[in-house]
């Protein structure tokens, strides 16, 4: 079974994520079926229908989530390499503009914020580069090659 490699903030949002869905989430959804059931005729209750879903779906991320927090292997990004990895956050020119990305395993991942999966296109191009070297992704729009800045 592949390991679910991870930044330490990354195992962190996890283990909180889950916390928050079994301490809180949970106990709460089952307040409203019991609630939900007192009221009677549970085949036309939409509450209690979609109590019930939404405990399914608490525990199916439960069950992911505790499955993904016992896979984890924590990758440290406080390895000063030259070299892209995990946990490397890397700045890139192209065409003009400058980014900055945090490489991430995919649980983590959020393009919006920064964080680009060591899966991702990108992230397979940045992994194993040094700054000056040149990345190539092909993208839909075509190949896009990102110019390494600098890597922390």
């Amino acid at each position: 079974m592949a390991r679910n490699e991870l930044t330490q903030a990354g195992l962190d949002k996890l283990k909180a994520e889950l916390s928050e869905l079994k301490d809180k989430k949970r106990p709460a959804v089952i307040k409203r079926i019991k609630e939900a059931r007192e009221l009677g005729d549970l085949s036309e209750n939409a509450d209690y229908q979609d109590a019930r879903e939404e405990q399914a779906f608490i525990e199916g991320r439960i069950k992911e989530l505790e499955a993904s927090i016992k896979d984890a292997r924590v990758i440290s990004g406080t390895l000063k390499t030259s070299t892209i990895s995990i946990g490397s956050k890397v700045d890139v020119e192209l065409r003009g503009e400058h980014f900055a990305f945090e490489i991430v395993g995919p649980n983590e991942a959020d393009p919006s914020a920064g964080t680009v999966s060591n899966e991702s296109p990108i992230g397979q191009a940045l992994i194993g580069k040094k700054a000056g070297d040149i990345a190539v992704v092909n993208a839909p729009d075509g190949v896009l090659e990102y110019k390494i800045t600098n890597v922390n």
